[in-house]
């Protein structure tokens, strides 16, 4: 199977404010990397109020250049898909400069020290938590919130109504798949997720990293097959033996960078927890060697 048609071409125009849709505008943080891409975009929604959509990294590059994008637009809003170190933490700073209130579905769900590479803000705690279907509305704005774990499990994206837009976060991204990353991650909650967006007719999304993705019905069946077939990569290869995860993605990832399979090794992982749950797969002996086999 084919991957996904990831979308390749992107201008950051770091610290610019650029105008992306009717009433959206984007700032891009200068944090690329594996994760981020060409680093956190965030957004400002509304014609005269205004709503911040993932303000971002602790960066006062950043900072400035959204503050400086604000101008004297008052703030009613600030809005949190989730809290990972490159979406949430910058919120502080825009909350104290503009004294909107704060939106997210909660703090961070996992301790300090169960956080991965891919780190927590374990610091935002939202004045406002919303929940599945939650409604906020402001002047030029409206947003449905949507419930979306998966690639963690305080993950919400917000769907801008008047605009038929959806902000996804990192829940659907069109320049890579999300990484699922244990114990936050869960595949199954992530499928999930994506097959709730199957039955909406949003026409455009806005990933907080990378482009817009302008076909998000197409694209996301294309995210689910694919999810699908890396699950059935992994049965087939335990078919043959016991195997880490380390070399399940060194089979299975055998065409993707080097750089990327530390990512796609956390991806793995989950995949195998969710077999191991429904009883397809276990772990070989006491796991002192980290091998999964094949159970039926």
């Amino acid at each position: 199977m084919a991957s996904p048609r990831f979308l390749s071409e992107f201008e950051p125009r770091y610290g610019e404010c650029v105008q992306v849709a009717r009433g959206i505008r984007r700032v891009v943080a200068r944090n690329p990397s594996k994760f981020t891409a060409w680093g956190t975009g965030t957004y400002l929604v509304g014609d005269g109020e205004l709503a911040v959509v993932d303000p971002g990294p602790d960066d006062a590059e950043h900072l400035a250049a959204l503050l400086g994008a604000i101008g004297g637009r008052r703030v009613t809003h600030i809005l949190v898909t989730h809290t990972h170190a490159d979406h949430s933490p910058a919120t502080a700073a825009i909350k104290e400069a503009t004294g909107a209130l704060t939106y997210g579905f909660g703090p961070h769900p996992l301790a300090a020290d169960e956080l991965t590479e891919e780190h927590g803000d374990l610091d935002f705690s939202p004045d406002v938590a919303v929940g599945d279907g939650e409604v906020l509305s402001g002047s030029g704005f409206t947003f449905e919130c949507l419930h979306t774990p998966g690639h963690i499990s305080n993950h919400v994206c917000f769907a801008e109504t008047s605009r038929s837009c959806l902000f996804s976060g990192d829940h659907v991204m069109g320049w890579s798949t999300t990484v699922i990353s244990p114990p936050g991650g869960d595949v199954t909650d992530y499928l999930s997720s994506l097959a709730r967006l199957l039955l909406r007719d949003d026409e455009v999304y806005y990933p907080t990293h990378g482009p817009p993705i302008v076909d998000p019905r197409r694209y996301v069946a294309e995210l689910i097959e694919h999810r699908l077939h890396r699950e059935a990569q992994i049965l087939e290869a335990l078919q043959v033996e016991p195997a880490t995860v380390e070399d399940l993605v060194a089979g299975i990832y055998a065409e993707v960078r080097v750089e990327l399979h530390e990512p796609a090794a956390r991806s793995v992982l989950a995949h195998l927890l969710a077999l191991e749950g429904d009883g397809r797969v276990g772990r070989v002996g006491c796991d002192d060697d980290g091998r999964w086999e094949l159970l039926s």
